[in-house]
């Protein structure tokens, strides 16, 4: 297969941004007086979006009461906030990937990026932390369309892009981009350098998993899964 089309996450896929979240969610949860959380608990309640990661991050015993949506979406929006303040205190790509993404650019292949990450947000790390219009496609959570694992945003790049399913992989470190892999029909490419364990990965559908950015340069063009 000639694959031409390379969709990205972006947290714990491109950029390690773990430490930045940790710090912009630490600092809402104190707001109402909640705990904190450590940076290695955030690796395992990333993914499904700000609100989301909000609600998990609550107490169990706070999760449990009336109203933990309204308080968890009341936490998120503070925490976004924060984010935008200081998107880059902490984050920087993973080794390899700057390298890697300028190959690609230079290949020709049309690269994306689809997260979960409020939108705000993801435009200020990829601005910062790359090339002004490096990325063909960028789609970010704006609350007015479903996240991941639903396939919609990776439709509205493939139709943007002027792409198939077919023609391409989505690249992800955790369960959900291998499920909105599936869902849209495209290939699912995992990376174990992220924030979840490769059996996550394997268990949600991976079709092949790299543990360095280059060895995704093997399946490209003519390569294969």
């Amino acid at each position: 297969m000639n694959f031409t089309c390379l969709i990205f996450d972006l947290d714990g896929t491109l950029v390690d941004t773990i430490a930045d979240i940790a710090a912009s969610m630490n600092r809402a949860l104190a707001q109402y007086n909640f705990p904190p959380l450590i940076p290695s608990e955030y690796t395992h309640i990333v993914g499904w979006g700000i609100r989301r990661l909000a609600f998990l991050a609550l107490p169990p015993q706070e999760q449990r009461k009336s109203g933990a949506e309204k308080l968890a979406a009341e936490i998120a929006e503070r925490a976004t906030r924060f984010y935008a303040e200081s998107p880059l205190a902490y984050s920087k790509p993973y080794p390899g990937i700057p390298e890697l993404m300028a190959e690609l650019r230079a290949r020709r292949l049309k690269t994306a990026v689809c997260t979960n990450k409020p939108d705000s947000v993801t435009r200020l790390v990829l601005q910062g932390l790359f090339p002004l219009g490096f990325f063909d496609a960028v789609r970010g959570d704006t609350n007015q369309a479903p996240r991941k694992p639903d396939p919609q945003a990776v439709w509205d790049i493939l139709m943007e892009l002027d792409s198939t399913p077919r023609q391409t992989i989505v690249i992800g470190d955790s369960e959900i981009d291998m499920e909105t892999a599936h869902n849209a029909n495209c290939h699912a490419l995992g990376v174990s350098w992220g924030f979840r364990s490769r059996k996550v990965l394997e268990n949600a559908g991976a079709e092949r998993i790299i543990d360095k950015p280059e060895e995704l340069l093997a399946l490209l063009p003519a390569g294969g899964f």
